[in-house]
């Protein structure tokens, strides 16, 4: 019965994952097909540069809803007494968006999904690393170097609140933070060689459509 219940609580987070808000808002708002637009990527960075900061806002605030509504199922599914169920569900919720079973597998990097998995587990430390995004990102006009900053920094923090008891912190909790944050590492790669290279696009610059076969990976930014 329990191994019924961990496929449904990971074929759940997967399906909502999957689900493309920033395609389906960008489609509605500028009839622009945004996996063929900057990066190619379907989070809110990319809506951003192509569909304006509306457009961005609504996609940050459901990317992020889908994650906590994914561990909030697995929870009621499984109950307290499994938060390895949790952890499960939130990494189905960030291959889900990465890898859309609804756009041919393409996807997003999964950085306000993750925020969103951290919500129902500790608020607080989604509330500080989101912020600490949002100061990185602003501060060095980067949005990839803020997502980056605010995952690692979310393990971080979940380090000394585990060992000092503090705020009911599951060790699945931790593990899951630290996956998540080399995950989302993962998923900017090319991000993280432009930085290097000082060629990462920075927030504010407009991008156009990728219309041509000969568009190539190196133009492709976050």
């Amino acid at each position: 019965m329990i191994i019924a219940l961990y496929v449904a609580v990971a074929l759940v987070g997967y399906l909502l994952g999957s689900i493309p808000f920033g395609v389906l808002i960008s489609k509605r708002s500028t009839k622009t097909d945004i996996t063929q637009v900057g990066s190619g990527k379907i989070g809110m960075t990319n809506v951003l540069r192509t569909a304006g900061r509306k457009a961005a806002a609504l996609s940050l605030v459901l990317d992020i809803a889908k994650g906590a509504v994914s561990v909030i199922i697995a929870r009621l599914l499984v109950g307290d007494s499994y938060p390895s169920a949790q952890a499960l569900a939130a990494l189905a919720v960030l291959v889900g968006h990465s890898w859309s079973v609804f756009i041919k597998f393409k996807g997003g990097r999964g950085v306000a999904s993750f925020l969103g998995t951290l919500l129902p587990m500790c608020w607080p430390v989604a509330i500080i690393s989101g912020l600490i995004m949002i100061f990185v990102a602003l501060i060095s006009k980067y949005m990839s170097l803020g997502s980056i900053t605010g995952a690692i920094f979310a393990f971080i923090i979940l380090i000394p609140l585990y060992i000092l008891n503090i705020g009911s912190i599951e060790y699945e909790y931790v593990i899951y933070s630290l996956i998540g944050a080399i995950f989302i590492m993962v998923m900017h790669r090319d991000n993280i060689r432009r930085l290097l290279a000082g060629t990462e696009r920075k927030l504010g610059q407009k991008v156009e459509a990728n219309n041509s076969p000969s568009f190539s990976n190196h133009d492709k930014i976050a």
